[in-house]
């Protein structure tokens, strides 16, 4: 931020600070100076242009007031705030003369506002002043321009940019005669989402051409031209010239991320950019905005019409934020002991307002109960405050330990399931991947849910690949094709696709994007909510066992996966877990064979989804064997965790084992079976499990035999086979019954 020494001092009393006082108290305070150019002297004054290091967080020091701020909390100086009407003699010019003529008519009658994206401008100022004479401006106000770097254009234009380097708050003038009238005669903006296609010419003489999701100020001209690419630039047509009689003074604010999204896709890097990317409060614009027109009726005349215009969500009548602040806390944060008046005493110095309140919770000791500053949007919580003592301490001033205190504390229970989910899958022989988050657009289409839509970033470095992947799997994909090209075995050494082994197994654990749509009703180009998510993907290539058919090798590794999604579920929730794949013909993204695809649920939730990647998916990333892939929610892994174990005295009497093979039709799956048993309540069956499946003549086209092991015990005696039988009839009942199901005897 650059700024002029003789300028900041206007706003000092006494006003008499030194280039080398101020790199002292900024540096300290925790804005070091990048460098000190020596100025020619204004009014008699020497003059510097200091190059001042501000953090993006602190927009409200990109201003000569806002540094003042910081010079008067630091070195006990008054901060004088200018009076509307004040004008810097530095050359002893004579003020223009003010037109004492007033005006009946309100801005009201002559302008009209809408504001139909107000998430995006949460306030949209407006004023109008009538008769004024655009020319050359001032001495002194040429002269503070040149001090920071600016040219002069015109009285009215400089003055714009006076009050941005003076308050931080930008400013736009428009040529009122410039902008189109409603069928009342009055002339109207409109502050809208652009339209796909729409060019408009910037004041640099530039033509932009207009990608559909930009804020821009409008007007009614041929459906509603662009008049200014909102907190950007303004547009040439509507600009201030010699030749304006009618200026119309915008003061608004803007959501940061459209300000930065539009400045880089157009390489548009304004001072207005630069501001309104780190935040303007909307409560701090009206001191600005009437500065700006007081000062433009003060040197170019004219008559300000009464009344302002608001447009926006109210956001400039919000009562200042409330935060407590602990006087202990702070002595412990930064290792001084502090007296609460000393804290109280720094505060206020920043214009925070901090009053003592009693609090039992802090042992009797008072807490602060501090009003923060409009201008200090970054100040939100106890922490903040604590920095903001350290600041008026002297960060060279804080104690610094030799040796620094730890307590080392257990791993988090969320961080100890990821270890164990890592462990299951390593001895599992899965590889962990880390791939890059971005995607291109084609990959992405296919693996976007159908309820959401990609999420993409708008910068020219990612042209290639400018989605945030909607799915881990897409990265794997590219993954297993490079291994693939470059002939490379799971382990590491050379060969054919799938050759020597099982084939790959990977695994990552990663973030995933998507926006939903936008809300029904709302304005045209709104942004949806983004959608973050953390899986778990799997991959699994589909080549064993060696040999046989690509049918056979798609079932092994869809057993695979299966298997290794129970592996994890119980190694993380306990053998009380219960996995369900559920076949689906209608995959929720379409990167999946709708013929060999599943819904996965835990515990009857739904928690990802499971299947063989589509043909076409497989042909686009290039690989010479179909793969099985799986997401997973972490979260829903996560919250199984630790394992539930049951413990029981061992068994005083021996058990008795039965397999039962039914011949169902190929449509029945084993969770139907393992339902059907459950139902049942049988006396004595301790325990069931799936042991084989079996396709073949014996069972018939469109059939398959199922085998399962029941277990039987009599807890007080040793069972009997005669006894067990009619339990094992029981359950073959039931499974003709409804299952269709038949005996295989051999």
């Amino acid at each position: 931020m650059k700024i002029a020494l003789r300028w900041l001092n206007e706003y000092l009393e006494p006003g008499d600070v030194s280039a080398a006082d101020a790199e002292r108290a900024l540096t300290f305070a925790g804005f070091p100076l990048e460098s000190i150019t020596e100025l020619p002297a204004l009014g008699n004054a020497p003059n510097a242009l200091l190059d001042v290091e501000v953090t993006s967080n602190r927009g409200d020091v990109l201003s000569h007031i806002g540094v003042a701020r910081e010079l008067a909390a630091a070195t006990g100086r008054a901060l004088k705030l200018p009076a509307p009407n004040r004008t810097f003699h530095w050359f002893n010019e004579p003020d223009a003369p003010v037109s004492s003529a007033g005006s009946s008519q309100d801005v009201g009658a002559v302008l009209s506002v809408d504001n139909r994206v107000p998430e995006a401008c949460p306030l949209f100022t407006a004023r109008v002043i009538r008769g004024v004479k655009v020319g050359p401006s001032p001495k002194w106000l040429v002269a503070a321009l040149e001090s920071v770097g600016l040219r002069s254009i015109n009285n009215v234009v400089d003055l714009t940019n006076f009050v941005a380097f003076e308050y931080g708050q930008p400013t736009h003038v428009f040529d009122l005669s410039t902008i189109a009238t409603d069928a009342t005669g009055k002339a109207r903006l409109i502050i809208r989402t652009a339209v796909k296609g729409e060019k408009m010419v910037m004041l640099d003489d530039k033509t932009i051409e207009l990608k559909g999701d930009e804020i821009v100020v409008a007007d009614e001209t041929d459906g509603g031209r662009a008049v200014s690419l909102a907190g950007v630039m303004g547009g040439l047509h509507t600009g201030v010239t010699e030749r304006t009689v009618d200026v119309l003074v915008e003061a608004a604010t803007w959501a940061p991320v459209e300000i930065r999204r539009a400045a880089r896709r157009f390489g548009i890097r304004t001072d207005a950019s630069y501001r309104f990317e780190r935040t303007v409060d909307a409560r701090t614009i009206e001191p600005a905005a009437k500065r700006l027109a007081t000062l433009i009726t003060k040197l170019a005349g004219g008559r300000l019409l009464p009344g302002v215009i608001h447009a926006g969500t109210g956001a400039e009548n919000q009562p200042p934020l409330a935060v407590k602040l602990r006087p202990a806390r702070c002595r412990s944060m930064i290792g001084l002991e502090l007296k609460t008046a000393d804290v109280q005493r720094m505060l206020e110095s920043h214009e925070i307002s901090a009053r003592p309140e009693l609090s039992g919770a802090s042992g009797g000791e008072p807490v602060l109960a501090c009003t923060i500053p409009v201008h200090r949007p970054d100040l939100t919580r106890e922490i903040d405050l604590i920095e903001e003592i350290a600041r008026s301490v002297g960060l060279d001033k804080l104690p610094v330990h030799e040796l620094v205190p730890t307590r080392i504390a257990p791993p988090q229970v969320s961080e100890r399931a990821v270890d164990a989910l890592a462990g299951v899958l390593t001895g599992l022989g899965f590889y962990e991947t880390i791939t890059f988050t971005f995607v291109g657009t084609k990959p992405a289409k296919a693996f976007v849910p159908k309820e959401l839509q990609m999420l993409q970033v708008c910068d020219d470095r990612r042209k290639a690949d400018p989605v945030l992947r909607p799915s881990a799997l897409i990265s794997m994909l590219a993954c297993r094709r490079a291994n693939q090209d470059r002939g490379v075995t799971p382990d590491g050494s050379a060969g054919g696709v799938g050759s020597g082994s099982s084939g790959f197994r990977l695994y990552e654990i990663s973030s995933v994007f998507a926006e939903a749509p936008a809300p029904a009703g709302s304005a045209k180009g709104t942004r949806g909510k983004e959608v973050e998510t953390i899986n778990l993907a799997l991959l699994a290539d589909c080549c064993f066992p060696a040999g046989a058919k690509l049918l056979e090798q798609k079932q092994h590794a869809v057993r695979m996966v299966r298997g290794t999604i129970e592996s994890v579920a119980r190694a993380l929730g306990g053998e009380s877990v219960r996995v369900e794949i559920i076949p689906t013909d209608k995959p929720p993204v379409s990167a999946y064979d709708p013929a060999a695809c599943a819904e996965v649920t835990i515990n009857g939730q739904r928690v990802g989804v499971m299947g063989v990647i589509a043909p076409a998916v497989q042909a686009e990333h290039g690989l010479g064997m179909p793969v099985v892939c799986a997401e997973i929610n972490l979260a829903a892994l996560v919250a199984l965790y630790p394992p539930k174990a049951t413990v029981q005295a061992l068994p005083a009497f021996p058990s008795i084992e039965r397999d039962l093979s039914l011949i169902v039709a190929e449509t029945v799956s084993w969770t139907t079976i393992d339902d059907l048993v459950r139902s049942l309540s049988v006396p004595k069956l301790e325990s069931w499990a799936f042991v084989t499946t079996y396709r073949g003549a014996q069972a018939g086209a469109g059939k398959k035999s199922v085998t399962f092991r029941m277990r039987f015990r009599d807890e007080q005696r040793t069972l009997t086979h005669d006894e067990v039988s009619p339990q094992v009839e029981t359950v073959v009942a039931a499974a003709k019954g409804k299952l269709q199901a038949d005996v295989r005897t051999a």
